[in-house]
């Protein structure tokens, strides 16, 4: 999978050195920049890393003509099959999967999506979906999920977006994967009659707010991950529920 666009080119990782520059971009957001964490984090390299790395595929955007790093946006992708591997999928630390499990759904965890700084608001996210879409359609996948997160671990500051996700944006019962016990906050903080939705829906964040656009939906509760300081959400899409005007533009990008 390659979408070479004059500067910039999309593809899966390769080997170690490029797994080595998606880490490094992921320590510029997630930890310099918004404050995550975690037991394999390298300070020293500063190298944003887990255990689940090896296990996933890693789509990545480079824009050849940056200097350093010229990784500048990631995205992690991970079968059934590459879950299996790795004992789980990384979403199951925060959600019952059981009913996905259930199914006879294909399916693809997504995680750990972020673009530099310097790219947000341009193309850099179109291109990383168009290359989401070819992957997609190439190992033929029904339902992708995965989480994305609220930063900050207080649900009270992100109140009236979650209500919305919660009033407005429920997956379906088959399914609907709830947050685990241990750590479940309840989305349905303000009442649906008493929530301004145009307010609520400015507060979201922008990558869930493309989720649903397409068509996407969110599990029952709210995961609060204290180590890597977010509000957890798991986001959800029926490949044959989403909205085939978007997918199709994302499928022509990706195919040049």
């Amino acid at each position: 999978m390659v979408i070479d666009d004059s500067q910039f080119e999309l593809r899966l990782a390769r080997d170690e050195a490029d797994l080595r520059l998606a880490q490094a971009l992921r320590y510029e957001v997630f930890v310099a920049e918004l404050g995550g964490d975690g037991e394999m984090v390298d300070h020293t390299a500063r190298l944003e890393a887990d255990r689940f790395d090896p296990f996933f595929d890693h789509l990545m955007l480079f824009d050849h003509a940056r200097a350093g790093n010229q990784c500048v946006g990631v995205y992690r992708l991970m079968r059934a099959n590459q879950a299996e591997a790795a004992g789980q999928f990384y979403c199951d630390d925060e959600y019952d999967l059981g009913i996905l499990r259930r199914s006879d759904l294909k399916l693809l965890e997504l995680g750990r999506s972020c673009v530099h700084a310097d790219y947000r608001g341009g193309t850099a996210m179109m291109q990383l979906w168009n290359g989401l879409a070819a992957y997609v359609e190439e190992h033929g996948i029904d339902l992708l999920f995965g989480v994305a997160s609220f930063h900050g671990t207080d649900a009270d500051d992100f109140a009236a977006p979650l209500a919305l996700l919660h009033h407005r944006y429920l997956a379906p019962e088959d399914i609907r994967v709830r947050a685990r016990d241990s750590h479940f906050q309840r989305m349905d903080l303000i009442p649906e009659d008493q929530l301004d939705r145009v307010k609520a829906a400015k507060a979201l964040p922008s990558l869930i707010k493309g989720y649903l656009r397409m068509g996407g939906f969110v599990g029952e509760g709210a995961f609060i991950d204290h180590p890597f300081n977010t509000t957890d959400i798991c986001l959800l899409m029926d490949v044959k529920r989403v909205s085939q005007k978007q997918l199709g533009l994302y499928r022509q990008g990706a195919r040049g």
